[in-house]
């Protein structure tokens, strides 16, 4: 079955007690028990009906073993971190999501779980960094927000040959376009608040693993931590994955076009876009995704281009987030990259005059003639 009617048979499509073409809302904090005989559900913390729906359909989709799901994105990838221990060393790609860089720097640094942030997009830097208690490789890719691209492949390759997993946070793709564990990795994040949620409307955070050791790790991390998704937000994402592959379908049309006028315009001064000619990572994504996705990024001439285009643009939402119907753009210096210190995202290229786009739903040639407007000099 293609990937698109996977998106609507997966076992999850219709309600098996009612027959509704809706998996119901299970609004229940407990359950009636007997005692004395074991039952899946006993209290919501540790499982839900809507929530396993949930759980069980990304699993399916990303090719895994199980899913689960969290209260955020950032509760994902929290979780996902701790199933390491005091004194084990990650190597994290350094184009990565600012919320993440945070959380390794500050909370995880404080129980003694080392990182290192390396360009992975050169296989090399992963290898040279690899030390006697790295127990793990973290990628991004493409990166967040310069469109990098790391050969998952060649990552796994260095990963298993030392006897590390791969986490990949697969955010900016969507199982539809990109499916890490089937390219050999062991952990799947995903900010569901962004393509699967698709509507700006709920917050969430999925992992997928590839195997039951894990699986009971992470799940023991979830029940734990409690850092849950709550049903209607579970029902939110069901309902949002059905229009995924539509979605993304148009939305990467639009980054297309975006990203090829962006391209020609003299007051842009460089495109970061997966599916642009020149991209050095191009034919790398090309290799293993199935599109340049629906993000893209681009230098303003200067500083103060950027700045009067983010206060002058009209047709898309100026926002931290992405994936949703409407055109969103931002600006990672004051938002989504805040958390880096200037120095490091300069080394990084994070500039001043950076702006990340994700579009949307809306007709292309009313976004162009928008962001037109808002990037010409008064």
């Amino acid at each position: 079955m293609k990937f698109g009617s996977k998106l609507i048979h997966n076992g999850h499509e219709i309600d098996k007690t009612t027959g509704a073409l809706s998996i119901p809302i299970y609004q229940a904090s407990t359950y009636s028990q007997d005692v004395f005989t074991p039952q899946e559900f006993d209290y919501s913390r540790s499982g839900n009906p809507t929530r396993k729906a949930l759980e069980e359909t990304i699993a399916i989709l990303e090719g895994g073993k199980k899913g689960y799901a969290f209260a955020s994105g950032m509760a994902a990838t929290s979780s996902a971190l701790s199933i390491f221990s005091a004194g084990d060393h990650i190597i994290v790609c350094e184009d990565v999501y600012g919320g993440t860089y945070r959380i390794a720097t500050t909370f995880f640094q404080r129980f003694n779980l080392e990182v290192t942030f390396v360009d992975a997009s050169d296989l090399d830097n992963i290898k040279n960094n690899i030390k006697k208690n790295t127990r793990a490789i973290f990628l991004e890719t493409p990166s967040n927000p310069l469109l990098k691209i790391t050969d998952i492949k060649g990552a796994v390759k260095v990963a298993k040959g030392n006897g590390l997993l791969v986490l990949i946070d697969n955010t900016f793709m969507s199982p539809y376009l990109q499916r890490p564990l089937e390219l050999g990795c062991d952990i799947v994040i995903h900010s569901a608040t962004k393509f699967i949620g698709g509507h700006s409307d709920v917050v969430a955070g999925l992992v997928v693993v590839k195997d039951e050791v894990l699986a009971k790790r992470i799940y023991s991390v979830q029940n734990g931590f409690g850092a849950i998704l709550g049903p209607q937000d579970s029902w939110l994402l069901l309902r949002g994955l059905k229009t995924l592959k539509v979605r993304v379908d148009y939305q990467q049309q639009n980054a297309i076009k975006l990203s090829d006028w962006l391209n020609r315009n003299p007051n842009v001064s460089r495109v970061y876009y997966p599916g642009l000619v020149g991209h050095p990572g191009r034919e790398i994504n090309k290799g293993q995704a199935d599109g340049p996705g629906a993000v893209l990024s681009f230098e303003a001439k200067d500083e103060e281009t950027a700045r009067r285009f983010m206060k002058k643009v009209k047709l898309a939402a100026v926002a931290v987030s992405l994936g949703g119907v409407e055109t969103i753009v931002s600006y990672p210096v004051k938002m989504s990259h805040a958390a880096i210190p200037k120095d490091q995202r300069e080394r990084l290229g994070i500039k001043d005059n950076l702006i990340r786009v994700s579009a949307g739903l809306e007709d292309s040639d009313d976004l162009i003639e928008d962001f037109e407007r808002a990037l010409m000099e008064e």
